[in-house]
């Protein structure tokens, strides 16, 4: 039950605030229908069908979502939506709801949901007469002196009725007697009943006279209330009071306490004694005056008995007599106009209110309320403000009433929350006011791509890696929430030639961003390679955004040097010459190796491991040339082997060695040949010299064609395959002092790019002929390939 109440007390509310944003987004211009009821009309019945002025029908009520709703406390109608009749809810008193207020009227609106639609209606309140007149004194005393001369009016006391319109009091009557005859006078506060002298008083004769008046409505039938007027005959009062002043005006602020003195009226009569005493009092005072003021009977002071409302009544008009000893009378009118103050802050309705808006809305009302200010004038007027930091716009609308709208687009990244403070200020003084604060919750939507937190990413790894391998991660993020701001990750194919083949190299982790390596990686095959990634949120429709990811592949000592001169492989071993007259540094030879690797792994130093004759030579480290240590003697072996090793700068380091022979000669000027066996004859005969002659010359000439043919043969070769190999990557940087560059044109200045020595053997005695060294010339190609291209034959001598 309790559920349910809640429920009946949610929808209610919730038809209220649909009513008051119907009536914010209304126009100015709009006018009431009109309804009318008597009052007293009992509970539940007919006032009007709604379907006529509504445009409606029947069915339609439920599915428009008909409300009826009323701007004060109490609702006093209500709909039957099965047929449109408009109900009372109560039996309706006009004097409690409107006093004597004409008309009478009940403004109330009935709201359409679904579409918007509102209609103003005012119920109107028909008097009937269900009040009967009422004299406040069931007897009024006229002290009348006997001289009076016959004409004389004396004013009575009026009687009182709540009705109003034809119901009102109309008429007096007076019971028939010799002496007077009721005289009726029209006023702004309705009939004033008057006694008219038509005879001469003898008090001698009659001291007293009792008249009857009977006042009536004007309602069907009339209802009457009748008083007994007891009129007293005095003596002789010739002078009756008289006021100094015949209309007091007078301003009293609405919080002036109980007591205040509002006015002293003053009258004085010129007759002596009892004649002359004066005494003061109201005449014709409502039940209203009596409440609020009361009057010192002997000084004229006018005080107040309660405190004043403004906004209750603003005016009061008191009526003020003075009755001297001998009961001749004089009145005053005292007007009393209520001074309004600030005293009723501003009163603020919150009509509908929207609590969570999406940030892409604009133009969107977010709140309709009122305002009101029972004071007046410039203590009724007011002005509202929000604060102007905020997107937000305040709109007047009907009435007094107020729309708040977004002025742009909210932006839920920038801020998600705003507190709006509506200020309500009224024009009086000093100045009060109103706040009422309210949250509106900005929701979040799809209108950011994600950010990675760099442009491009740089990211290495060693070569021959393991599969699987985790080379480092890449993150963005997103400033959305929610839904909108969860990201996955994924490789792009790229614009590139090859770029889908690097991208076959890697993959990533669609939830984290980590990148894994996919196989092995050779620095010698690829030192680096680029793929795109791009990261996509999974808000509707999705957001994406792409970076660049560079991966350095770092190279690892995985290559030993490779010697390319002298070759070790070669059929027949390479002799180097060295003529004994050589001096200590002679340039003997120069070992030329390279390294696949690069940076230090590539920087490479030479070092004698053995020698023939260890004190004769040396190795230059850093560029692995061999050079004379002294000088020759007679005394050294002519033939010498040297063992050297190459080695290179990485950890741990790698290593190769190289043999070199060494032939001791006297000179370059003959062929170094040995001995015969048989001493040549001293003497050769002319005939068979000169067939030498011919011989030689005839050898000479086909080794040098066959030669020159090698020669241009081994060049093209030498050439289509350098095209092939890959040259060395330099180190950056300067080379340590005993480390030798061999990733670009090898180790031989070009001072020793043409070295000879001569081929040993049995038989004939040859020499070799060396051409120059090709740089960057790749280590896979086998010594027998090398020395075929850089050895060629020559019998006689070389160039």
């Amino acid at each position: 039950m309790e559920a349910r109440e809640r429920k009946e007390l949610f929808l209610k509310q919730r038809q209220v605030l649909i009513f008051f944003v119907l009536l914010g987004i209304a126009q100015a211009g709009s006018e009431p229908t009109h309804y009318s009821v008597a009052e007293e009309t009992e509970s539940g019945s007919f006032v009007a069908n709604l379907l006529k002025d509504l445009g409606l029908e029947v069915e339609e009520l439920a599915s428009r979502g008909v409300q009826l709703v009323s701007k004060g406390k109490k609702l006093h109608l209500h709909l039957d939506r099965q047929t449109g009749d408009l109900l009372l809810n109560e039996k309706l008193d006009r004097e409690e709801l409107c006093g004597r207020t004409e008309p009478c009227v009940l403004p109330f609106q009935v709201l359409l949901e679904n579409p918007l639609q509102f209609f103003l209606g005012e119920l109107w309140i028909k008097d009937i007469n269900d009040h009967s007149p009422v004299f406040l004194d069931n007897e009024i005393i006229l002290k009348i002196p006997e001289n009076t001369a016959p004409g004389t009016t004396f004013l009575i006391e009026r009687a009182q009725d709540l009705d109003v319109g034809s119901n009102s009091l109309q008429n007096y009557t007076l019971s028939p007697n010799f002496y007077f005859h009721l005289k009726l006078q029209d006023s702004p506060d309705g009939i004033l009943p008057q006694l008219v002298l038509e005879k001469a008083l003898d008090r001698e004769e009659e001291p007293e006279i009792r008249l009857l008046l009977t006042a009536l409505d004007g309602g069907n039938p009339p209802r009457s209330c009748t008083a007994l007027v007891r009129i007293e005959v005095v003596d002789i009062n010739d002078n009756a009071p008289e006021f100094t002043k015949l209309l007091y005006e007078l301003q009293v602020p609405e919080n002036s306490p109980v007591g205040f003195q509002v006015a002293t009226v003053s009258a004085r009569d010129l007759d002596i004694g009892i004649n002359g005493e004066i005494t003061y009092m109201f005449s014709q005072a409502s039940e209203d005056i009596r409440k609020t003021f009361q009057i010192n009977t002997k000084s004229g002071e006018l005080l107040l008995a309660q405190k004043l409302d403004f906004e209750s009544i603003q005016m009061y008009t008191v009526n003020i007599q003075a009755i001297d000893g001998g009961g001749l009378t004089g009145s005053c009118v005292v007007l009393v106009q209520v001074m309004d103050l600030n005293d009723n802050p501003p009163e603020l309705s919150m009509s509908s209110l929207t609590n969570q808006i999406p940030e892409n809305l604009m133009e969107t009302v977010i709140a309709v309320f009122s305002v009101s200010d029972p004071d007046s004038g410039d203590n009724g007027r007011m002005m509202c403000s929000i604060p102007e930091d905020l997107p937000f716009l305040l709109k007047p609308s009907v009435e007094n009433f107020y729309t708040i709208v977004t002025n742009s687009a909210l932006d839920r990244e920038t801020n998600s929350e705003y507190n709006i403070t509506i200020t309500v200020t009224d024009l009086g003084t000093p100045r009060l006011q109103t706040q009422h604060t309210f949250t509106l919750q900005v929701s979040d939507v799809n209108d950011n791509a994600p950010e990675f937190t760099q442009s491009s990413y740089t990211l290495w790894v060693r070569e021959n890696n393991s599969p699987a391998l985790h080379i480092g991660t890449i993150s963005a993020t997103d400033r959305d929430s929610g839904s909108n701001a969860q990201l996955t990750y994924s490789l792009l194919p790229g614009p590139q030639p090859g770029a889908d083949a690097a991208a076959a190299l890697v993959s990533i982790n669609a939830d984290s961003g980590q990148l894994f390596a996919l196989r092995a990686l050779d620095y010698e095959a690829l030192q680096a390679f680029e793929v795109r990634v791009r990261a996509a949120d999974r808000g509707s429709p999705p957001l994406s955004s792409q970076a660049l990811v560079r991966v350095q592949v770092l190279d690892a000592n995985d290559n030993s040097p490779f010697v390319l001169y002298p070759l070790q492989n070669a059929s027949a071993p390479c002799t180097e010459l060295l003529p004994r007259a050589a001096e200590p540094g002679y340039l003997v030879s120069k070992v030329v190796a390279v390294d696949r690797d690069s940076g230090q792994n590539a920087w490479l130093s030479f070092q004698l491991l053995k020698a023939t004759e260890p004190g004769l030579f040396s190795v230059w480290p850093h560029n692995g040339e061999v050079r004379t240590a002294r000088l020759l003697s007679e005394r050294d072996a002519p033939k010498h082997r040297l063992l050297l090793l190459v080695k290179d700068n990485g950890e741990p380091p790698r290593s190769a060695s190289v043999t070199l022979h060494v032939l001791l000669v006297d000179g370059f000027s003959q062929p170094y040949l040995p001995l015969p066996d048989a001493a040549a004859p001293e003497r050769a005969q002319p005939d068979r010299l000169t067939a030498y002659l011919v011989i030689a010359l005839a050898a000479v000439s086909s080794l040098f064609l066959l030669s020159l043919l090698l020669f241009v043969a081994a060049r093209l070769c030498r050439r289509s395959r350098a095209r092939s190999l890959a040259g060395c990557a330099l180190p950056d940087g300067p080379l340590p002092g005993h480390l030798l560059d061999v990733s670009g044109t090898g180790t031989l200045a070009h001072s020793y790019q043409y070295e000879v020595c001569l081929q040993g053997g049995a038989g004939t005695n040859e020499f070799k002929f060396l051409k120059p060294i090709i740089p960057n010339l790749q280590p896979q190609g086998s010594g027998e390939e090398m020395g075929e291209n850089i050895v060629v034959r020559n019998s006689f001598g070389f160039q």
